[in-house]
């Protein structure tokens, strides 16, 4: 039964990619084909299989030893603030991005991510007919984070035509910064944060080509990165890469004390008016979406609600929410909507973006500031895609 209902929304989520399609005949079918078995295989190796399990193993322990030498810095500043026992998640879950950033700026400098990010996104342009520049964007994000990924292709950022400028833009919102993966370790499975990003790097190329098919001729596919343009010494580099993990850490900290009280707040209202949680109202909403990806109909409610949080206000509050409520769910479902959390399709992404690319090109920001809406649906397209290829598995 799984199967057919997996089968079944693999169809709606392609369905409601091709209904909003810009040019339907141009959809290459065959590379969606190859990657949706792509992403089977390699959901399969990662959570049934002793390698998967390995791998896995190793990219929890790494990010756990990372997060303890973190901690050795954050209690050397804030050591004594919080009594004992305690764990503030500001101290605990988003200070440690710091540290994360500081690594990533190193690796940056060193030429060694602009080497990995390169050479793979040319392997994925073979696998999935589109781009070298898409392929390369699509892995950038996934390490550096969905607005830092632009500063990478400054250069060809004012020559890209729209329909190329909003694929580059769904992998940005599709994926997760790796500064911040450490963060999400500490709230769900490491396992299902790992096989998310691996499976939200190919969704965001399947939704992509079906909403806005093109082709890419060689000579306009150009791949120079503008890596360390302005040759900043060792040392300025990193003071600007740890301070922008502190402005990563401070920002998603005010977006939860705002996020997190406004939705008390709004709970509260609506249970006073309607004897129901505003949240358990999105529950229903959702609740058919759910249904296709998976999840028992005993918890599509529940389950929806979290998908719907996470997509109003931001993925953080969800996955709080979730953890919350993780006794209420299936191991199941617990695995399904914890893929489907592992991404930055939301609201407040469409505005992140589009200043993101604004500061590095007013008219190519207020392109991606018009089709907004648009990117938003086609992000949230590919979560529900990997949480049904997750369903397939489980």
């Amino acid at each position: 039964m799984k199967y057919l209902v997996g089968i079944l929304g693999l169809l709606i989520v392609f369905g409601l990619a091709f209904l909003i399609s810009k040019d339907r005949k141009e959809i290459k079918y065959k590379p969606l084909f190859v990657m949706v078995i792509l992403q089977l295989l390699l959901a399969i190796v990662l959570l049934n299989t002793k390698f998967g399990f390995v791998v896995i193993d190793a990219i929890a322990t790494t990010f756990s030893t990372l997060l303890d030498y973190a901690s050795a810095g954050i209690a050397f500043v804030f050591g004594g603030i919080a009594n004992d026992g305690e764990a503030p998640f500001f101290l605990t879950v988003l200070l440690p991005i710091v540290f994360i950033s500081a690594l990533i700026g190193i690796l940056q400098h060193i030429k060694v991510l602009p080497f990995v990010m390169k050479w793979i996104g040319l392997g994925l342009s073979k696998i999935n007919g589109m781009g070298k520049l898409e392929s390369y964007n699509a892995v950038a994000s996934a390490i550096v984070g969905q607005s830092e990924v632009f500063i990478t292709v400054k250069k060809q950022l004012d020559k890209l035509p729209p329909h190329r400028l909003y694929t580059l833009c769904t992998s940005a919102m599709s994926t997760v910064s790796m500064s911040i993966v450490g963060a999400y370790m500490t709230m769900i499975e490491p396992k299902y944060v790992v096989t998310a990003i691996v499976l939200n790097l190919f969704g965001g190329f399947m939704i992509a080509s079906i909403i806005n098919p093109y082709k890419v001729s060689p000579e306009t596919d150009l791949l120079e990165a503008d890596q360390d343009e302005e040759k900043q010494t060792f040392f300025e580099m990193l003071g600007e890469y740890i301070l922008d993990g502190f402005k990563v850490a401070v920002i998603v900290g005010a977006m939860l004390i705002g996020f997190v009280a406004l939705m008390e707040g709004i709970d509260s209202v609506f249970e006073m008016i309607f004897g129901v949680t505003f949240q358990h109202l999105l529950g229903y909403v959702f609740a058919p979406f759910a249904f296709i990806m998976g999840i028992p109909a005993s918890e599509v409610v529940s389950a929806g609600g979290i998908m719907a949080t996470k997509m109003v206000t931001n993925e953080f509050v969800a996955m709080m929410n979730l953890s919350e409520m993780a006794s209420e769910f299936s191991p199941r479902t617990l695995g399904i909507v914890s893929v489907f959390l592992v991404s930055f399709a939301n609201f407040s992404s469409i505005g992140i973006l589009s200043g993101a690319v604004k500061g590095l090109s007013e008219k190519q920001g207020n392109v991606v500031a018009r089709f907004g809406l648009r990117l938003l649906y086609g992000a949230v397209l590919v979560s529900f895609l990997s949480a049904i290829i997750v369903s397939f598995i489980l």
